[in-house]
């Protein structure tokens, strides 16, 4: 009887000693004296000698696509280095009348004159005025240019054809919607306004929705845009 539970008690401890180290929930765990990570579940069958960490998803970023950050598409720089951003260089291109700078140096736009295509109004205040990107950056984003580098989305947010003066308010009531989902309040400027959103969308190899493709050929159809 002695000799059975000594040699039980030898067993338990041969046991402990070459298994050190708390197991998880599928059995397996750091055996310390090994330096190797194992399982004695059936649960789980290990690859390598490390265990399996599951990364998290890296901040700014979704599961299943990448998110759209308007910093991650750099706007108004000043490509040319001569003290006039992008938003300057679009207020003295679209200016019907010669502009004026704040202070002395011809950098910030203040006043000139602006008919706004898609409201058809006239403004005089370059506050009044915002730059409108024709082809939204977040609508860019989710067509195509999520997959990106940051130069193309420079590229992008800075194209002068892609930039338009108009009522801060148009702008702002437009957001990133699509043809189907906002047209200009000004009807003569429809025609222009869905060729230029083809030709941008079409420069830069951006997908177009069905419904996005369907309204505006029907559109361009019905008013006989060339």
């Amino acid at each position: 009887m002695k000799a059975l539970i000594l040699i039980l008690t030898l067993m338990a401890s041969s046991s402990a000693s070459a298994h050190s180290g708390r197991t998880n929930s599928e059995g397996c765990h750091n055996d310390k004296k090994r330096n190797e990570y194992h399982c004695h579940s059936s649960k789980s069958k290990p690859t390598s000698s490390t265990p399996n960490i599951i990364k998290p998803v890296p901040k700014g970023f979704a599961i299943g696509s990448l998110t759209y950050n308007r910093k991650d598409w750099p706007h108004w720089v000043d490509a040319d280095n001569d003290c006039q951003d992008a938003r300057a260089e679009i207020l003295i291109r679209d200016s019907k009348s010669p502009v004026k700078f704040k202070r002395n140096k011809p950098c910030n736009v203040s006043w000139g004159e602006w008919i706004d295509p898609y409201t058809a109004q006239t403004f005089y205040k370059a506050s009044d005025i915002d730059i409108d990107h024709i082809v939204p950056l977040a609508h860019a984003h989710e067509m195509g240019g999520k997959y990106w580098t940051r130069d193309q989305r420079r590229a992008f947010a800075n194209d002068f054809e892609n930039l338009l003066a108009v009522e801060d308010n148009a702008n702002q009531s437009k957001g990133a919607q699509p043809p189907h989902k906002w047209m200009p309040r000004n009807k003569h400027f429809h025609c222009d306004y869905l060729n230029k959103w083809k030709y941008i969308k079409g420069k830069y190899g951006l997908k177009e929705s069905f419904n996005e493709k369907t309204f505006i050929n029907n559109l361009i159809s019905s008013n006989g845009c060339n």
